[in-house]
């Protein structure tokens, strides 16, 4: 429908998308009226769950005894393996994940049985009163053991291209080393929480706290041992997921149905902080060794990477993640010869999983600490090496990944150099050096790291969405998708679409609960794609009633239907206005249909796993960071004390929401490399469980100066309404801490040693890697 002969038309048609919006919900989050799972009310009969967990890391179960449990206050039952009506599995993708251990324990913490009782307190204080008889197995612990004896979840991967050996031999200069960035927990706000309530017929209706309610249908319908549709899942919200609720809801999720199909009354299982950070898989940590060829002025001739992963004791989502690793590993430099391996270490820990960037990040950082490393030994700023190695442009050669998908989106070099005029890079770089030859203690660092990272599922059949769109008789707009809110605003954009798509106020727009019995066969909301996949497919549903109500207009007014245009609430048809809800009655009344659903694939997409090639990514997001640090050589603390952002959302649906994401991507990011880590002690059991012994980052970690901005880049590809995808990307320009961070440790040795700087760089991490520069320069001398 065009605007020809309109005044102002135009403006009025677009006011929907591209400009800022507030989240849908936002009123409710500050009055505290946002409805969440544990926040539904109780039907009567509830009862509620707790989950008996192990306390060995790997060990047969010899015997066990309840009666001590059964015996407690308020307790109903107890489930455990035997009772599961049909399968004990929650796997996402290979069937080796059971919903309560059977026979042998594989992770302190895993699963063994549910405690059903009148109330949350009673079933959790009975959980622990179980007698278990275990039987001592050997434990593997880290991605290196897991390495050194061989032990995987999944065959390793290798992606190579051109002959790797022969360049990095005929290479000049080389670098060799080790890294090891550890994993990070979700700690959304929200723990993982399922209630489920039994429906006639062996119905089961679950409300929960998940990124895939598909998923969570399935994995219930199997343990029921039922069908699909038999089983309802809802989740209107949740308070954080970030990977967290894509695979690892079902756990919960299953064992409240399998609880409440077998008493046939509700059951609500809410895991507190510690039992959630205890069952729950994490961010997964990587090991690297890697070796590099460049040449004299830096540019990278032969890289070759060896990654292993703790992936946990099962497989989970760890093989698109080291997938995603691979595929990343690249960032924003041409790589002509390559040799990059992975593997998912088998471990008795959490079995690790989804987390915003998927394995992407943990890819790209390699080639960053290698990019540093070359420009240390060439006394070079790291920034112009990552610029001598960007990608270039298409028809220059260098624009082939080595999957081999054309990058034909590239716009780095033009946003990095945008971003160092604006940041005053180079003069900044100037005061710092003087700074840190006049200060023996503090010292500052610097660094401007770039991102590109790849928008898709890994799986091409998962790019898909579906969505249903109703206009009421009065005018009002209903609109169901298969994507889930967890705080990204994915409803407000989807609103803004189908809204812009109509011609009406948003407030005319309201976004119900994602549920399976409305829109079936959902992707999960991950990889970055919820907005992408679920906006075009409201945008079809919305367009296909739109279609139909110009068409019925020009039956009534007359003229051409191309002509016609909805904006500002207003159909304009044949020199006429008629306000959208006049329109909607007339059409309702005429019998012409008000309702649709909305489909959409993402084209383009193609994968062969075993080559490791194609075309995986339907575009590219870009973005740069500047990171100014200032680091205690003495403590080992440190603090960023400014961030300079740049980032890539292409034609921006909502750019108050999206600079909100790319804010709190960075702040995430940044707690990732610097404060979040994870341990386990040497008896399997993960120490830092709680708030008290996890630390993330604080407002007071936050930079004072803090300067966001987005890119002014329409998308290549035909996303929604041009835009780019904005979940996970950012999270990548956190990287400008950590290496600020390594070139403020640098300054110790007046940046001629390259320091051994492991991620997260905490105060003791900080130190050590002080410590060797000091070594290092004293053994010089």
């Amino acid at each position: 429908m065009n605007d020809a002969g309109v005044p102002g038309l135009k403006e009025a048609a677009w006011k929907a998308v591209g400009v800022p919006r507030a989240h849908e919900s936002a009123a409710l989050h500050v009055l505290g009226q946002a409805t969440y799972t544990d926040d539904i009310p109780e039907v009567q009969g509830t009862l509620h769950g707790a989950l008996g967990l192990s306390s060995k890391p790997h060990a047969r179960i010899v015997a066990t005894d309840f009666s001590r449990v059964a015996a407690a206050a308020g307790v109903v039952n107890v489930f455990a393996a035997s009772d599961i009506p049909g399968l004990n599995d929650c796997g996402p993708i290979i069937h080796d994940d059971p919903i309560f251990a059977d026979g042998v324990v594989m992770y302190v913490g895993q699963p063994m049985f549910i405690v059903v009782a009148t109330t949350h307190d009673q079933a959790r204080r009975a959980a622990r009163l179980a007698d278990i008889v275990y039987e001592d197995l050997p434990a593997i612990l880290t991605p290196q053991a897991a390495k050194a004896a061989q032990s995987y979840v999944l065959p390793p991967m290798r992606l190579t291209r051109g002959d790797y050996r022969q360049a990095y031999e005929a290479a000049p200069h080389f670098v060799k080393g080790e890294l090891y960035v550890g994993g990070q927990e979700q700690f959304y706000l929200e723990g993982q929480i399922a209630y489920a309530v039994p429906q006639e017929d062996k119905g089961m209706l679950v409300l929960c706290s998940t990124q895939h309610p598909s998923e969570m249908q399935h994995v219930v319908a199997h343990a029921l041992g039922v069908h699909s549709h038999n089983i309802v899942v809802e989740c209107r919200r949740m308070g954080g997921g970030f990977g967290g609720k894509e695979s690892q809801s079902a756990l919960w999720c299953a064992a409240a149905a399998i609880a409440a199909a077998k008493l046939k009354r509700p059951v609500k299982l809410r895991a507190d902080r510690d039992d959630d950070m205890l069952v729950t898989g994490k961010r997964h940590c990587f090991h690297y060794e890697y070796e590099v060829g460049y040449a004299a002025d830096g540019r990278i001739l032969a890289a070759k990477v060896d990654m292993v992963t703790r992936a946990g004791y099962s497989a989970d989502l760890s093989g698109p993640v080291a997938t995603r690793a691979v595929c990343h590993f690249d960032n924003t430099y041409y790589l002509s010869d390559v040799d990059i391996r992975a593997a998912c270490g088998k471990t008795n820990t959490q079995s690790n999983t989804a987390f915003r960037g998927f394995g992407g990040p943990q890819g790209a950082i390699a080639i960053e600490y290698v990019i540093d490393d070359i420009a240390r030994k060439l006394g070079r700023d790291p920034l112009d090496i990552r610029r001598l190695n960007f990608y270039g442009k298409e028809g220059e050669g260098r624009n082939v990944t080595p999957y081999g998908q054309v990058v034909v989106d590239n716009v780095i070099d033009a946003l990095a150099a945008e971003l160092e005029a604006s940041s005053d890079y180079r003069a900044r770089r100037e005061a710092i050096t003087a700074f840190n030859r006049a200060s023996p203690v503090l010292k500052k660092g610097l660094a401007l790291t770039p991102v590109k990272f790849g928008i898709a599922f890994n799986v091409t059949h998962l790019n898909q969405a579906g969505a249903l769109v109703h206009v009421y008789v009065d005018g009002s707009i209903l609109v169901n998708h298969g994507g889930t809110e967890m705080g990204q605003g994915i409803n407000t954009k989807v609103m803004q679409v189908v809204a812009h798509e109509l011609g009406v106020d948003m407030a005319n727009v309201r976004a119900t609960a994602t549920d399976t019995s409305k829109v079936a066969n959902t992707s999960a909301t991950a990889a970055s794609t919820g907005a992408d996949l679920n906006g075009k497919a409201a945008q079809d549903a919305a367009r296909q009633i739109r279609n139909r109500l110009a068409a019925y207009a020009v039956k009534l007014y007359g003229g051409d239907i191309e002509a016609v245009c909805f904006a500002a609430d207003t159909v304009f048809v044949n020199g006429r206005q008629v306000r959208f809800p006049e329109l909607v009655q007339k059409a309702y009344l005429a019998r012409v249909q008000l309702w649709s659903d909305g489909f959409y694939a993402t084209p383009g997409l193609h994968w062969d796993p075993k080559t490791m090639s194609g075309n995986p990514f339907s575009y590219f997001a870009y973005g740069a960071a500047v990171s100014e640090v200032v680091v205690d050589t003495l403590t080992g603390e440190s603090k960023l004390l400014r961030a300079d952002v740049l980032y890539d959302a292409g034609r921006s649906l909502n750019p108050a929401i999206d600079i909100g994401q790319v804010e709190g991507a960075f702040i995430q990011g940044m707690g990732w490399l610097t404060t979040e880590e994870l341990w386990w002690n040497s008896a399997g059991k993960l120490m830092t469980h709680a708030p008290s012994t996890y630390k993330i980052p604080a407002v007071s970690d936050c930079p004072q100066d803090f300067r966001v901005k987005l890119y002014d880049n329409a998308n290549v590809a035909d996303n929604i309404h041009r835009s780019k995808a904005v979940g996970e990307p950012p999270l990548l320009l956190a990287f400008s801490v950590f290496f600020a961070i390594r070139d403020a440790v640098s300054a110790v040795g007046d940046h001629k040693v390259n320091p051994p700087l492991n991620a997260p760089a905490t105060c003791e991490e900080i130190l050590k890697s002080i410590a060797a520069v000091e070594g290092a320069i004293g053994g010089a001398a």
